[in-house]
């Protein structure tokens, strides 16, 4: 079974293992966790979601840096046993929720200091997933949203309170940060018409 690399932290050097299944390794991919968790620094007092968490290696990632709590959600059934055992090597529990992205956008009651996102490249509702993100207030204020995405797809450069403020690029994909404006509400239980009509929920 293929690994991936804890790049930072106090799990730096550990492995963990990539589930079975249509997932495609990109070499590039623990050079682009190092950078971004780079750029982030320290995550004590921060708490941290990955979105489309896959094997987990993005929730390590934060809680080897010190994030708490960490919260990870993956839709995939058959990846869960393997992103559950990769997840118990972290220090404190990590929260792992089974279900659709788009549903637990739409039940989220509270807000996230760093939200991970990483839908797979054929994904068609990136940027209604930055919206939704907004409109559910799932970024705390002065909190970040990160999002991987291929290059050449569109994603708005505002969103609600979101702004973009930084873009990278690493080979062939680009990971954009947008920050959420200071002094507004959390997680809120108006709005969700964006992936209403994506998901059961």
């Amino acid at each position: 079974m293929p690994k991936l690399r804890v790049t930072g932290g106090s799990l730096k050097g550990r492995w963990a293992e990539v589930p079975h299944g249509p997932y495609e390794i990109r070499p590039a991919m623990d050079r682009m966790r190092e950078s971004f968790f780079g750029i982030l620094g320290d995550l004590h007092g921060r708490s941290f979601l990955d979105l489309f968490s896959g094997s987990g290696i993005v929730a390590l990632e934060a809680a080897s840096r010190g994030a708490d709590p960490v919260h990870c959600v993956e839709r995939d059934r058959p990846k869960f046993p393997v992103l559950l055992r990769n997840v118990g090597m972290a220090e404190r529990r990590i929260e792992c929720h089974c279900m659709p992205v788009e549903r637990f956008i739409l039940r989220a009651t509270i807000g996230f200091s760093v939200v991970f996102c990483d839908p797979p490249f054929p994904y068609a509702h990136k940027a209604a997933l930055v919206e939704s993100i907004a409109e559910r207030g799932l970024v705390e204020p002065g909190g970040l949203l990160l999002i991987h995405y291929p290059k050449g797809d569109a994603l708005p450069e505002r969103a609600g309170e979101l702004a973009l403020e930084d873009e990278r690029e690493y080979g062939r994909s680009q990971l954009r940060f947008y920050r959420r404006a200071t002094g507004a509400l959390g997680a809120s239980a108006a709005g969700g018409a964006i992936f209403s009509g994506l998901t059961g929920a």
